[in-house]
Formats: C-alpha cells, structure tokens, sequence
C-alpha cells in the first residue's frame, strides 16, 4: 500500500468515529474554537458554533458550509446558555468542546481588581460548568457522548502576572477530572487538552510587546521564548485540531488531561 493510501485509510478511519455526529464548540469564531471547527466538519460532524460574535461565527460558517450551523451565546451566563439549548431544540448534541476563554488581566496578583477576576472565572470556569450542566443530560439519556474542555498547560506551571488565568485553566482540570468519575459510567467521556502557546497573532503581540520592553526584536524574543521546548517551536491551531479529532478516536480516554505544548518547560 502506498504512504498516500495509507494515509487516506487512516484518515477515513478517524472519520468514522465522528461522522453524522452534532459538534458544538464554543468560541468558535476564531483562532482554536475556529479550527476545531473546521477540522470536526471535515470529520463529517454537523456543527454548531456558539460564541458571543455573530458576525464571526458567520464568517467560520461560510468557511465550513452547510455542515455548520450559527448559534451566538454568552457561555458565561446561564439565561444564554439555557436559550442556546432551547434553540438547538431536539438536535442530538453528542460532542461538546469547550474552547471559549479569555487571557485576563497580565499584572500581579496584588494589582487584580475583583472584578477582572472574576470575569476570568465566568468566561474560563463557570462557562464550562453551565455547557456541561446543559447539553450532559441528553447525552446521559443516549448512554454516550464525549466532552473535551480546553485547559492550558500554563495551569500547571508558573506564569508570572497571569495568576486569574493559570489559577482559572488548573480548575477546569479539576473540574473534568471529577466530571469524569460522574458521568463515566453512564457512557460519557469527560477529557481536558492542555495546548502550550500557540502560534498566531495573540503570541505575535506579546513578542512585540517584549520586543519594545527588553529593546530586542521581536524575532528575538520569539526564539528565546521557543528554545524553552523540546521542539523549540510552538504549537499550532490546526495541530490543536488534530488533537481534538485523536481524542475522540480513543474510547478508552476518560479523564485525562493531555498536555499539546511541543515540550514546553517551565524556567
């Protein structure tokens, strides 16, 4: 058998396991909820793109075509989250992706005002209590349904000036870790991916951010930043993509956190 061949037959086969099933993914207007998008309608998934950017959402739907369906919501609050279900009406929701979050404030812990905390905390945690609480009861009734929420790899090392964001990304671990025990044995699979930085535009902005601040380039600082993982490099959207389509091909995965950081180290 050829590679391309080969090739071929492995993609069908990851396909099979996600074709004709109903998607919804948050944040799905841009950057990771985009591509994780795409790379599930690619799959044969019908999808459903919920984030607070209509405009956005339209924009990924055109990309994906007749497979994607626009459903804007505030994930962070219940009345949102409780329309959203209602629209989506009798449509057998059997994968959920939590992707929405937000960056949050870059100061010290001692200079958080309250209020940016919390915000954090209601777009990155509460968020994916209120999906989960929403669409899990229906894939309980099926007896089967797979829910992945985004963490971060930076909840789980140091990250200087980014406590509300570290702090919300180590409780959604924690969250799925305990949701999986819940809802396991009734036929539900609760993971947690972890992505290191991605590249794009967000991490451009903070090279050029460091850049202006230390007087190297932003070239520079971009390889000082990379040379810290095993691959020096980062990861990017599509191969976040990937990792989303791989998880839902592995039955057995439940409860698990996996870490997509291209070896990135905490120093």
């Amino acid at each position: 058998m050829s590679a391309s061949a080969d090739g071929a037959d492995q993609t069908a086969g990851l396909s099979h396991a996600i074709s004709g099933r109903t998607a919804v993914i948050t944040g799905a207007g841009n950057g990771l909820g985009r591509a994780i998008a795409r790379s599930l309608a690619a799959h044969g998934a019908r999808t459903i793109l919920v984030g607070r950017n209509r405009g956005k959402l339209h924009q990924v739907a055109v990309e994906i075509g007749p497979a994607a369906r626009v459903e804007p919501a505030d994930t962070a609050s219940e009345a949102s989250v409780g329309d959203l279900l209602e629209r989506i009406g009798t449509e057998d929701v059997s994968i959920l992706v939590n992707n929405a979050g937000i960056a949050g404030p870059v100061a010290p812990l001692v200079e958080v005002g309250v209020e940016e905390w919390d915000e954090v905390f209601a777009v990155n945690v509460r968020g994916v209590f209120l999906m989960c609480r929403a669409f899990l009861p229906g894939m309980i009734g099926r007896g089967a349904g797979d829910v992945i929420n985004l963490a971060s790899v930076s909840g789980k090392r140091p990250l200087a000036g980014r406590t509300p964001y570290t702090a919300s990304k180590l409780a959604v671990i924690g969250l799925t870790a305990t949701l999986a025990h819940e809802v396991g044995p009734l036929g539900v699979t609760v993971n947690t991916l972890s992505p290191g930085p991605v590249s794009g535009p967000r991490m451009a902005r903070n090279f050029a951010r460091e850049a202006e601040r230390t007087g190297i380039t932003a070239a520079a600082a971009e390889q000082a930043f990379v040379s810290r993982s095993a691959l020096r490099r980062m990861v990017t959207e599509d191969e976040v993509a990937s990792a989303v389509i791989a998880m839902l091909n592995m039955p057995g995965l439940c409860g698990a956190d996996i870490d997509l950081s291209a070896g990135m180290i905490a120093r």
